[in-house]
């Protein structure tokens, strides 16, 4: 059997060089008009928990090209000078997804620690699922 990394460990080293946000931080910034929130959870998952109003749907399968000017799925949501604030449901694959967009040289780049979940258990708002935000 081929012996492989576990995604835990992938996830430990991207958190080790992104930047991220604590929920707080993530609010005040999208609150303020700063940065854009981008939700990399599938559609069945808003469907199913709602969503932060205000925030991008760019499912995490589609995240590269949509975020790449030169790829014919480009949505032009991501041309922002504006820092983009990635989250899932607990921040793994956000944290994966940070990683790789700063690979293909994003610097303005975050995720929120503990995704979604700890968005939810901070209290702060939670609105069902919105169609009209979801790109997918």
């Amino acid at each position: 059997m081929q012996k492989i990394t576990p995604v835990s460990e992938l996830v430990t080293k991207a958190e080790a060089v992104i930047n991220r946000f604590c929920v707080a931080e993530a609010y005040l910034q999208q609150k303020n008009n700063q940065a854009i929130l981008v939700d990399l959870r599938d559609i069945r998952e808003l469907a199913k928990s709602g969503s932060i109003e205000g925030a991008t749907h760019a499912p995490r399968g589609m995240l590269e090209f949509w975020v790449d000017p030169k790829s014919p799925y480009f949505k032009p949501v991501f041309a922002t000078n504006k820092p983009l604030i990635l989250f899932c449901a607990s921040g793994w694959r956000s944290a994966l997804a940070a990683k790789t967009l700063m690979e293909m040289g994003f610097d303005n780049i975050y995720d929120i620690k503990g995704g979604f979940t700890a968005w939810q258990e901070a209290g702060y708002f939670v609105s069902p699922h919105n169609t009209k935000n979801a790109h997918s």
